[in-house]
C-alpha cells in the first residue's frame, strides 16, 4: 500500500466491529511522513493484523486551503485518492460518521451491521 499512513504514535479515540472488520479511529497523530493527519480511521479484516483500508483526515496545505482546513483521502492497495475538502473533517463526529460511510462502501459492506465499542 503505497500512500499508508506512516503511524508512529496515535491516541485511540473510538473502536467499531464493521460486520467483520475492526475499525480504530486515531487521533493525535505523530506521523513520518509529510502528512498532518487529524484523524485517521483504519479498517481490519478478521485474521488480519495490518488495515486494508484507511480513512484519513489530513490537513490541506496552506496555499490550498481555500476549499478548506482538512482533506478526506481514501488509502488502499488500489487507490490513493482525496475524496472532499473541508473544514467539516476537522470534526470527530462528523468525520467518524462518514469515514464509517466510505468504509462500508469501498469494502463492500453497506449491509454490515456498525457497533461502537469504544
Amino acid at each position: 500500500m503505497q500512500d499508508r499512513p506512516a503511524i508512529k504514535t496515535a491516541i485511540p479515540k473510538r473502536r467499531y466491529q464493521v460486520g467483520d472488520h475492526t475499525a480504530s479511529l486515531l487521533g493525535e497523530i505523530e506521523s513520518g511522513d509529510s502528512r498532518f493527519y487529524r484523524y485517521i480511521l483504519a479498517l481490519v479484516p478478521p485474521a488480519q493484523r495490518e488495515p486494508v483500508l484507511y480513512v484519513c483526515a489530513e490537513q490541506t496545505p496552506a496555499a490550498e486551503r481555500a476549499d478548506g482546513a482538512y482533506r478526506l483521502r481514501v488509502v488502499s492497495a488500489l487507490m490513493s485518492e482525496v475524496v472532499d475538502t473541508n473544514d467539516c473533517w476537522g470534526d470527530l463526529e462528523t468525520f467518524a460518521e462518514q469515514a464509517i460511510k466510505l468504509g462500508r462502501q469501498m469494502l463492500g459492506l453497506q449491509q454490515a451491521p456498525v457497533v461502537r465499542q469504544l
